[in-house]
């Protein structure tokens, strides 16, 4: 019984986090950032963009309902701010100057910096944005803790959401870390096609997520 909720949990967890978070098609919108980057920087960025976003996931899903309770900040309003912010992001890379010129490639970055871009933008938002944080906390408050009643079986509850966060996390490692491969496959025209596409759905998935705030806000309008 234990075994088979932690295994439902986790598929829960990972079915719904992982269209969200998309390592597969955030990969080639990584490559852009860090494109300038020696492969060793890239690998130790995508690393990192990974142990970020597992510690973002895992905090939003532990205290992240508490957090807004405490805030008075609305699940509503959390999307419309960060649905704007993803938005931003994919309008800005949709414009991107493919000409513009470049900088000395491989360039290596100082361990400080390298984990500055790691954090922002490529961590927050663009891998784990206000839809995963938004999906995390959902699933958090629709949970309700067993603690006293049946401690085991709450036990089970948590290592089936961990082991979701980490599967979400090690595919988003792998997918980041590959993505030069990715791009040797598909070459740089498809590289860019690529790029703009999912620039653009990311810029959609920011405004569905305006959008799904602004109607919730909308349902609590006095009539």
């Amino acid at each position: 019984m234990h075994l088979t909720n932690a295994v439902n949990i986790f598929i829960t967890v990972f079915a719904a986090l992982f269209p969200i978070v998309n390592p597969l098609g955030t990969a080639p919108i990584f490559l852009t950032f860090v494109r300038r980057c020696s492969p060793q920087v890239r690998e130790r960025i995508a690393r990192s963009v990974a142990i970020y976003g597992f510690l973002l996931l895992f905090g939003s899903l532990a205290i992240g309902a508490q957090i807004l309770l405490f805030f008075g900040i609305s699940l509503p309003i959390l999307r419309v701010a960060g649905g704007l912010v993803v938005a931003v992001v994919g309008w800005n890379i949709l414009h991107e100057d493919e000409n513009a010129p470049d900088k000395a490639q491989g360039e290596e970055l100082d361990e400080a910096r390298a984990q500055d871009e790691a954090f922002y933008p490529l961590t927050l938002p663009l891998t784990v944005g206000p839809g995963s944080i938004a999906a995390t906390v959902a699933l958090a408050a629709g949970h309700t803790p067993t603690w006293k009643t049946d401690p085991l079986f709450q036990l089970s509850s948590v290592a089936g959401a961990l082991a979701g966060l980490l599967a979400v996390s090690l595919t988003v490692y792998f997918s980041f870390r590959e993505a030069p491969t990715l791009e040797r496959v598909l070459g740089k025209t498809g590289t860019n096609v690529l790029v703009r596409l999912f620039a653009f759905i990311l810029f959609a998935i920011g405004v569905q997520i305006i959008w799904l705030g602004v109607e919730a806000l909308i349902t609590q309008l006095p009539r």
